[in-house]
């Protein structure tokens, strides 16, 4: 009998062969009538290099990396965290440059600069970064796990806008304008947290593959302790010989280059398996031209960092041919079919109805409407909608503003066109609309989450008395 022993990744870590001494049936028993002695044989594979150097590397990958590793993660966490642990080394370095000149900017060496000065400066800055940081949560908190490669590299952007302005400072005259400056610089840095943190937290998810996401944070947290006591060790060279305002600002602007490039080559590397609204356009629009599905790396490839997420383009990379609102509340959609009157905000409807459009949506779990004056798409959801239902809002929205956009002016602006065009793209949507998901599924999509939405929505709830949901 043999048994084979593996760590979590599935290396082999030994075999046991278990024999018993004795006859073919194994039950050969001496000659005082006793069974055979059972003997267990333990072979363990043989290192191909250096056993001290194997230990140490195994020790380190315990250390540094999730268990398992690299089974336990997805393919792209490794480039992810090449890229990420350069920019954080360069990140220390500049850190300290930037620290340097904000000691300089509060009257450290400066015979006539106030301890209590300093202080208030401090709590001003931690005051007005703390108040931005609950108005920008507020404002984009739920667009941080959709847009999380985009929230990862604008918090980068934003600490380095603040070491900047930081490294400013000292040029600046004493005064409001050096304080503003500096409170200023604090928001940034504030902002920068608060948006790293929450993108960090979405990567992590991506990565880990068996909910092991408690641990991949406590390893990356690890791994950028090391790696900011050697951006430090290196800093304290760097500041020690760079003195000058001119090798500051040279040096500074090289690392600060270095940091930016890495963290968009990491964030590059990340192929994230949620269709938010651009990667919905690529994958979507590819899908319905080709009826074949892009894969992960291929969508990746395409996929723009800063992009304006409210627009639909087809294939990503053409003029936008409508701006999409999702999650509206039935009042929007309102205010797009009549005016409202000013006091009993009552809505007077002309040539199309709120009935014509919950007619063609009556078996759907969305309402969705073109206004053409301002080429806006409104998608409201019903209170049964799943995220299943907001991909294909999505891709109806995505046809929809396709097929009016080739139509002439006065056409695609007339109401009735509008509702013709929604029913008809509504039923070619329909068809093979769940082999496409199934074909999605299977090229490792992710069409459980919710990744449309970027401000908080509303739901509607249709009474039995006129159309069910």
């Amino acid at each position: 009998m043999e048994i084979h022993e593996t760590d979590t990744a599935g290396k082999r870590l030994a075999t046991y062969i278990v024999s018993r001494s004795g006859d073919s049936d194994g039950q050969l028993k001496s000659s005082k009538g006793e069974k055979g002695v059972e003997r267990v044989d333990v072979i363990r594979p043989q290192k191909e290099y250096n056993s001290f150097i194997a230990s140490i590397w195994d020790t380190l990958q315990e250390v540094f990396l999730p268990v398992g590793f690299p089974a336990s993660v997805t393919d792209d966490y490794l480039p992810y965290q090449i890229y990420d642990s350069l920019q954080a080394f360069a990140s220390s370095i500049a850190g300290l440059l930037s620290s340097r000149a904000v000691l300089e900017g509060v009257g450290v060496g400066d015979s006539t600069a106030s301890p209590t000065e300093a202080l208030l400066l401090h709590i001003l800055q931690d005051s007005t970064g703390r108040i931005a940081t609950i108005l920008f949560a507020h404002r984009f908190g739920t667009a941080l796990e959709p847009e999380a490669k985009r929230y990862r590299l604008l918090a980068d952007v934003l600490n380095d806008c603040a070491m900047l302005l930081d490294c400013l400072s000292p040029a600046i005259p004493k005064g409001v304008l050096r304080i503003a400056v500096l409170s200023f610089s604090g928001v940034l840095r504030s902002l920068c947290g608060v948006a790293a943190s929450a993108a960090k937290a979405s990567l992590s998810v991506h990565f880990a593959k068996r909910g092991n996401v408690g641990e991949l944070n406590a390893k990356d947290a690890s791994q950028e302790t090391v790696i900011s006591l050697m951006g430090m060790l290196a800093g304290s060279l760097v500041v020690s010989y760079v003195t000058s305002p001119e090798l500051t600002w040279s040096c500074l602007v090289l690392l600060l280059a270095i940091h930016l490039k890495m963290n968009h080559a990491a964030v590059r590397s990340v192929r994230m398996n949620t269709l938010n609204r651009q990667r919905a356009c690529i994958c979507l629009s590819h899908l319905i031209d080709t009826k074949s599905v892009m894969t992960l790396d291929e969508v990746s490839k395409k996929e723009r960092i800063f992009e304006q997420s409210s627009f639909i383009r087809w294939n990503g990379v053409q003029s936008p041919l409508a701006k999409v609102k999702v999650g509206v509340s039935l009042n929007e959609i309102l205010g797009a079919l009549g005016k409202s009157h000013n006091v009993t905000h009552s809505v007077q409807q002309d040539r199309v109805t709120l009935n014509d459009i919950v007619r063609i949506f009556a078996n759907e779990e969305y309402l969705l409407w073109y206004d053409p004056p301002r080429k806006l798409i409104l998608i409201a959801f019903k209170q049964s909608a799943k995220p299943a239902s907001g991909l294909q809002a999505w891709a109806h929205a995505m046809v929809t503003a396709r097929g009016l956009s080739l139509l002439p002016k006065a056409e695609r602006e007339d109401p009735s066109n509008v509702v013709k065009e929604l029913a008809s793209q509504l039923e070619a949507i329909r068809t093979g609309w769940n082999d496409d998901m199934k074909a999605l599924a299977a090229a490792g999509w992710d069409l459980d989450t919710a990744s449309l939405e970027t401000v908080s929505g509303t739901r509607i709830e249709l009474s039995a008395g006129t159309h069910n949901s």
